[in-house]
């Protein structure tokens, strides 16, 4: 089972990393950065050990190497920011940054899927990250069903 889920795994990054390629531009990154905060403070508050673990999963990702580390970096920061001065300004300035994608379904799509991604790399998908990733959904006009959220 655990080499199944592997394997799915090692799958799905290919083809993140291939669709993300197709996109690569500015909006789409702070859009992705943005959904990264927003599953980071899932549980009311980001640590310095989950901004860390975000900046290293962003560093290493495939589906985020086209972008310049220190763009993501600084961009993660400055949303992050907004959450630790306060959690719904924090969650409101992310969704606008995300609603940029809004219309752009494939981008929008793609940007969820990499949520996704982001939220099960602990090895858990939890209730509280899928529900950040329903939100970004309705955000962009899609279905979370479609995500099987």
């Amino acid at each position: 089972m655990l080499s199944w889920l592997k394997d799915k795994s090692n799958e799905a990054r290919a083809r993140l990393t291939a669709e993300v390629s197709k996109v690569k531009n500015r909006t789409f990154m702070e859009a992705v950065v943005a959904a990264c905060a927003m599953v980071a403070a899932a549980d009311g508050t980001i640590s310095s050990e989950e901004k860390q673990k975000m900046a290293g999963f962003m560093r290493n990702s495939d589906e985020l190497k086209h972008f310049p580390m220190p763009d993501v970096i600084a961009f993660f920061e400055k949303v992050v920011g907004n959450f630790d001065f306060d959690a719904e300004i924090g969650k409101a300035e992310a969704l606008k940054v995300i609603g940029r994608l809004r219309g752009k379904e494939e981008q929008a799509r793609i940007m969820v899927r990499v949520a996704c991604a982001i939220g099960a790399s602990d090895g858990e998908f939890d209730q509280d990250e899928r529900g950040v990733v329903r939100n970004i959904c309705k955000e962009l006009g899609l279905n979370p069903a479609d995500f099987d959220l």
